[in-house]
């Protein structure tokens, strides 16, 4: 078993196109042996965002801190704290912060992708 305080690992600054102020906690991986899913924590700053995409691969959400938003074909929605989300595959999303105070969200992605 491996049990962490989730500041117990580094936070890294994606370099991805899109993404603005966020940082992200990598932590699970394969690395530690899990080999169907990786669990993530963004810190989103106040006007930061992951680019608008899609790919083949689901994410779950889940909003720890804050009130972030959902962006969609269909439009934005809030995502403000203990709230969750299931994204589909292929599906364009972004998660904006557009509020003054920092987000926090955990993302899980799958590794067979």
């Amino acid at each position: 078993m491996i049990h962490k305080h989730y500041t117990d690992v580094e936070e890294q600054v994606p370099t991805d196109d899109g993404v603005k102020d966020i940082t992200i906690r990598w932590l699970i991986t394969d690395k530690m042996g899990a080999k169907n899913f990786a669990m993530r924590v963004f810190t989103i700053q106040p006007g930061g965002h992951t680019p608008f995409h899609k790919h083949d691969w689901e994410h779950e959400l889940f909003s720890l801190e804050g009130e972030a938003v959902l962006r969609s074909d269909d439009g934005k929605v809030r995502f403000p704290q203990g709230e969750f989300a299931f994204i589909p595959a292929n599906e364009m999303h972004q998660i904006r912060n557009e509020s003054a105070e920092v987000a926090r969200v955990m993302c899980l992605i799958p590794y067979k992708h």
